[in-house]
């Protein structure tokens, strides 16, 4: 939550969301080794997978319960009916260390990571 009040406080625009539903999360076990930008898919780094968007760019994603976490998209999904992003291991374990659907609200930050997020590490 705190990502969201800062990017609008930084920005001074209103951010909306580009989707909002229920996120779900891949692994290496359950897909292949390469995403659809041709990046190795790794449980470890904060990506994400959605039909529409721009590979290399940064999403914010909130979740029901408050928490929150940026992430890269990377690859192109989820392909379930009624689910609007698949998120790492890791992004997904961000938002909530049980959960493996969540409602969520996506909101596009662009190509350059936001500077008080540790992305990737």
């Amino acid at each position: 939550m705190f990502e969201l009040i800062a990017l609008m406080i930084l920005s001074q625009q209103p951010l909306q969301p580009v989707a909002e539903g229920v996120a779900s999360y891949y692994t290496v076990a359950s897909s292949s080794a390469l995403t659809a930008s041709g990046e190795p898919l790794r449980d470890d780094l904060l990506t994400c997978a959605m039909i529409d968007g721009e590979f290399g760019h940064y999403y914010l994603v909130l979740a029901e319960n408050g928490q929150s976490v940026v992430c890269k998209l990377n690859d192109r999904g989820p392909y379930v009916k009624d689910r609007v992003i698949d998120l790492s291991f890791a992004a997904m374990r961000r938002l909530d260390s049980e959960a493996g659907l969540m409602k969520v609200q996506i909101y596009h930050l662009g190509p350059n990571p936001p500077p008080f997020e540790s992305l990737n590490e």
